[in-house]
């Protein structure tokens, strides 16, 4: 049986103020359609499972049934990243069905034609080789926003892991494209006793032991968020890889609308109530409830929902978690 694991707790930080705890960015849409990445998601993995399973937090349960309704719904019980989240899930899907494969997968990312092929691969790799599996994508530019997955040994139908690399400055990232390092699209297949087993012997096993006992509440209380990569993968020997030559990107920051959606002559993004004169390489996205109007200006975001606005050049996007950070401490000291 193949399960997929669809990934749809977290809220998306760094496309405020789109994104926010109370609408994270698995709930929006930033194309013409009104499906949400969520439902996109789920479109796309269905046809080559068995059953989609949404692992998300108890407060985001009613919205995902509402995006995903042939889904069905994984409560975790705290958001504590992606590292407890899948072992969580892991265990619960264990006795679904008949062996099992699972491929996980987040709810928000923009994905191209040729995926489900190499997902289908991934997951029969997983279940013939009893490795951990990933799926690597192809880069194309020298990206410093996403990690990168150095590949070893050529066989045949997958490639070894000869190890993970950090998301790197500018001249890292340039190397690692040149030696054909892989992209970490944050995309895995695995059956659960494969990975329950890999985690025994990780900051995680607590985890395990604690859902054993039939207390996910007090493993979760043990563990402190971590993401799969660095919980499992990276303490792992024998890791697969898959490469993935499809479109990819995963939605993290603003600058990422500018290469998955269509631009005018000069270059420039729009998305809802938006009037741009002479303006070259920007981001303009608003809401309903706002208009943009932005004139002679370039290489800038401008995002306005909910009455907040965010004004940052496109090649700073990544710092929009800081204004988050700063916003959620000014909030919490009054």
């Amino acid at each position: 049986m193949q399960i997929a694991v669809v990934l749809a707790g977290g809220i998306g930080t760094r496309m405020y103020p789109a994104s926010a705890p109370e609408r994270p960015k698995q709930f929006l849409s930033f194309a013409d359609d009104d499906d949400s990445l969520l439902g996109q998601t789920v479109d796309r993995v269905s046809p080559i499972v068995d059953q989609v399973c949404v692992l998300t937090r108890p407060a985001y349960a009613d919205d995902v049934r509402s995006h995903a309704p042939d889904a069905t719904v994984l409560t975790e019980p705290m958001g504590k990243d992606t590292g407890p989240a899948l072992v969580y899930g892991t265990h619960e899907l264990k006795s679904a069905g008949e062996n099992p494969v699972l491929f996980c997968l987040p709810s928000d990312q923009h994905v191209g034609e040729g995926f489900q092929a190499v997902a289908q691969q991934a997951m029969a790799v997983a279940e013939r080789t009893d490795q951990l599996v990933t799926l690597g994508i192809e880069p194309t530019r020298a990206a410093i926003e996403y990690g990168y997955i150095k590949p070893g040994a050529d066989h045949g139908d997958h490639l070894a892991v000869e190890g993970f690399y950090e998301k790197p400055d500018p001249g890292a990232a340039a190397r690692y494209v040149y030696n054909d390092f892989y992209w970490n699209a944050g995309m895995f297949a695995w059956t659960p006793e494969t990975l329950l087993s890999a985690v025994r012997s990780t900051p995680l096993s607590s985890l395990v032991e604690a859902l054993e006992a039939n207390d996910p509440l007090a493993g979760f209380d043990s563990v402190d968020p971590v993401s799969i990569d660095h919980a499992v993968l990276e303490q792992t020997e024998e890791i697969a890889v898959i490469p993935a030559a499809i479109e990819w990107d995963d939605l993290g920051s603003w600058d990422s609308l500018g290469r998955i959606l269509d631009t005018d002559a000069d270059g420039t993004v729009s998305s809802g109530d938006v009037l741009s004169i002479e303006t070259e390489n920007c981001v303009l996205a608003c809401d309903s409830s706002m208009e943009i109007n932005a004139v002679g200006v370039s290489d800038l975001v401008v995002a306005a929902f909910d009455d907040r606005v965010l004004v940052v050049p496109t090649n700073d996007t990544q710092r929009v978690r800081e204004v988050v950070e700063k916003r959620t401490a000014s909030t919490r000291e009054t």
